[in-house]
């Protein structure tokens, strides 16, 4: 695996987690707690994020076998998913705005770690199709496969740095700095959705482009 290749996904996942973005949810979910309970959740909600994306890594590939549904069609759809949910983060709610008006219908901090934040603020649907098409099993070998797995890894993992620095990064960025990285990340992932969408046209009609 090249690391042009190891960039793209690194990229590709930023885009998707937005760890910048959830930071204002972060913060809206931990008002009010002490700083034990803030690392507390920060870990929850990456520890449950990352096992529900290693769970779309081991199973996804499996119900798209077991379907029959080939990774071209998936990879046509999971783009244009892809790229609503780009057009909601550009032109819709900021990711920010939006997942902390649904961490204020949730009461137990502890549940909040769940809900919003690890899922859908870190977790989100995009992610989880993300790491489908990054360790599709016909394309990759294993090792590209783990290669993409500790991509995503190491991403949450900045994304935890994010969280336990919250506070600092909060008063520097602000709020609107966080939907302004956060729109500019949906158009990074529209991007990229685009490229997803093109390239499984290209396999699903097996289009030959001479250069």
């Amino acid at each position: 695996m090249m690391w042009e290749d190891i960039l793209k996904d690194f990229i590709y996942l930023w885009a998707v987690i937005d760890p910048i973005g959830s930071i204002p949810v972060f913060i809206a979910v931990t008002s009010g707690t002490s700083a034990a309970v803030q690392r507390q959740i920060a870990f929850r909600a990456i520890l449950t994020a990352a096992i529900v994306l290693i769970v779309f890594i081991l199973g996804g590939q499996l119900l798209l076998d077991a379907l029959e549904i080939p990774l071209a069609a998936f990879q046509i759809a999971g783009g244009m998913v892809l790229f609503l949910f780009a057009l909601t983060m550009i032109f819709g709610e900021s990711k920010p705005e939006a997942e902390i008006e649904e961490s204020h219908k949730v009461n137990a901090h502890q549940s909040k770690a769940i809900f919003p934040l690890a899922i859908p603020s870190i977790a989100s649907p995009g992610a989880m199709m993300a790491v489908v098409l990054i360790t599709d099993n016909h394309r990759f070998e294993l090792s590209q496969q783990l290669i993409s797995t500790l991509t995503m890894l190491i991403v949450l993992l900045i994304t935890l740095g994010f969280l336990l620095l919250a506070g600092p990064i909060q008063k520097v960025i602000g709020d609107s700095g966080a939907s302004v990285v956060s729109r500019i990340g949906g158009l990074i992932l529209a991007s990229v959705a685009v490229d997803s969408v093109l390239s499984g046209i290209k396999t699903y009609f097996d289009i030959q482009i001479p250069g």
